[in-house]
């Protein structure tokens, strides 16, 4: 979650304070380390600049005392908040962009690579998930690395679950938990937020199959275009690199290739610029 986008001014009453989004999620993340000694956490931070790796149950090696969670977690918090404040140079960047959207595509990487990381260890084999959690609303500009990180997800046959805590749906979590064969849930009570998680997202893979666990009412499918990166419900897509755009073009600005007009709206073009033969 974004903790800058957590922390605005002005923000509607419905909306969860990151003080007290830690408040669930830290025992959530406590109750996943005793369900199971070999069960494994890693927290990722995304902000406005920046994303990075906060905890590591697994940071002490084999053998080695499970680092506490808690502590660790605030302590990289701390610095990871820090760092990308200045990165942002005092809050330049906030002053920019009203939609103060955390680097969703960068997290989903780190994400992957670490799993990727552990998978060709060979030490052990893993049925690995990612769980997103996310206050900020979504990125327009992300659209291609995010849907390229869903699709690596995909492959890797690696379920993301989404849980959405801000005030609006998520179309990029949306379509991440629908492809992956993961869990989209938006909490209706921010005060039960530790009740959904525990009930929704500790369950291993293998138990989901005897539990009916929610299902979104739909997904919202929609692209966002290429050439100004906004969210758009019609559009025009390139027949060779399937760049999306908003407005039709000569030439697309990915690959470079031209497009030529079809003959039915030539045809239909020079029918309307002829002029009616006189009586």
């Amino acid at each position: 979650a974004n903790a800058n986008a957590n922390a605005r001014p002005n923000q509607p009453a419905a909306a969860l304070s990151f003080s007290r989004f830690l408040n669930h999620v830290l025992p959530f993340l406590n109750s996943i380390l005793l369900i199971n000694q070999l069960n494994h956490v890693v927290v990722i931070a995304a902000g406005v600049r920046s994303c990075g790796y906060i905890y590591d149950s697994g940071g002490g090696g084999d053998g080695a005392k499970v680092p506490d969670l808690s502590a660790g977690v605030m302590r990289g918090l701390e610095e990871f908040v820090e760092a990308d404040r200045q990165l942002s140079k005092g809050g330049e960047r906030a002053t920019e962009s009203s939609s103060l959207a955390s680097l969703l595509s960068g997290s989903l990487s780190l994400a992957l690579c670490y799993i990727q990381r552990v998978f060709r260890s060979g030490t052990i084999h893993p049925h690995p998930r990612i769980l997103c959690l996310q206050g900020s609303p979504d990125g327009p500009e992300q659209y291609v690395a995010v849907m390229n990180a869903i699709f690596s997800a995909q492959r890797s046959m690696v379920p993301i679950d989404s849980c959405v805590v801000g005030i609006q749906h998520s179309a990029f979590l949306q379509q991440a938990s629908h492809i992956t064969g993961g869990v989209y849930l938006k909490p209706q009570q921010h005060d039960g937020l530790l009740q959904y998680l525990s009930m929704v997202f500790a369950t291993d893979l293998q138990s989901r199959s005897f539990l009916q666990l929610p299902k979104p009412a739909g997904v919202d499918f929609r692209a966002s275009c290429f050439c100004h990166k906004k969210t758009i419900d019609r559009g025009y897509v390139c027949s060779v690199c399937l760049s999306i755009f908003c407005k039709p073009h000569k030439k697309c600005s990915t690959c470079g290739s031209d497009f030529k007009q079809s003959p039915a709206d030539s045809n239909s073009k020079a029918d309307g610029k002829r002029k009616t033969p006189d009586a």
